[in-house]
């Protein structure tokens, strides 16, 4: 069976704590507001308007990615990007990227920012790849990990 990407669903919840976790255990650690957002992810991102999507390979959840409203910025953070260990290396997160921006330039989004670490050197080549370039990272950052924040500049040449 091909990989689908599919919208979330509650008993998806388990899939996206699971995959986030291990992927945070893997590289940094998980933080408080990080374990609140995975514990919550309907409170803090599906009832507040975010969307949030698995990779589904086998009727497995093998990835997943999230978009938070970010109000106050007028755009959507790209957030709680994670691909399972056993399917790293398969072009997963790039496929998941590529979903992702097409449904930010379907939905019309403003702005499509995310915040990431310089650590991890090959998600950053990928964003890169992808049109995302590297923007000031605000003093009140969300996250211990990040040092670096970028946008996806091209969702304005579609709504222009």
């Amino acid at each position: 069976m091909p990989l689908e990407i599919i919208p979330f669903k509650n008993k998806y919840s388990q899939d996206f704590y699971n995959l986030n976790t291990e992927w945070l255990k893997t590289f940094f650690y998980v933080e408080p507001f990080d374990e609140e957002v995975l514990s919550n992810p309907e409170k803090y991102i599906t009832k507040k308007g975010g969307y949030i999507f698995f990779a589904e390979l086998n009727n497995q959840i093998v990835g997943t990615y999230a978009l938070m409203p970010l109000p106050k910025q007028n755009a959507f953070e790209l957030t709680k990007m994670a691909v399972s260990p056993d399917y790293r290396g398969q072009k997963i997160g790039q496929k998941l990227l590529e979903h992702c921006i097409t449904f930010a330039k379907t939905e019309a989004f403003n702005r499509l920012l995310l915040y990431s670490s310089t650590k991890l050197e090959n998600a950053i080549y990928l964003y890169r790849k992808f049109g995302f370039i590297e923007i000031e990272v605000e003093d009140n950052c969300p996250y211990k990990r990040c040092d670096i924040k970028m946008e996806y500049l091209k969702l304005q040449d579609l709504i222009n």
